[in-house]
């Protein structure tokens, strides 16, 4: 039973996170990375492809290329390589930094 009441345990949020996309609709992918791809492949250039499309997932064609991926900051370079396929671009440019839990004092390391 699928829950569409207002007594679902589910958030909107859980349930984007329980529900995967559909086969049939297959990979989602930007068109205009398409695109780039496409061109970048046919002239033979290795030049990085800055996007911002962390929704994209990475098909066999991104393969070899570098992408400049957008984590909301900076652009973060990201070298495909074939154990990334089937990822989204966004999994490979981390949104938040991790400094340390608390902080090692003279008086803590006596």
């Amino acid at each position: 039973m699928f829950f569409t009441s207002h007594y679902s345990p589910f958030t909107s949020h859980k349930l984007l996170e329980i529900m995967a996309r559909s086969l049939k609709k297959g990979p989602f992918v930007e068109s205009h990375l398409l695109e780039k791809i496409d061109k970048m492949n046919s002239s033979g250039a290795k030049r990085p492809i800055k996007t911002w499309s962390r929704r994209s997932m990475v098909t066999p064609d991104f393969v070899g290329h570098t992408f400049l991926v957008h984590n909301g900051k900076t652009f973060n370079s990201v070298f495909v390589t074939e154990n990334m396929v089937g990822h989204k671009l966004g999994e490979f440019s981390q949104t938040r930094v991790f400094k340390k839990h608390g902080s090692h004092t003279a008086k803590v390391t006596k």
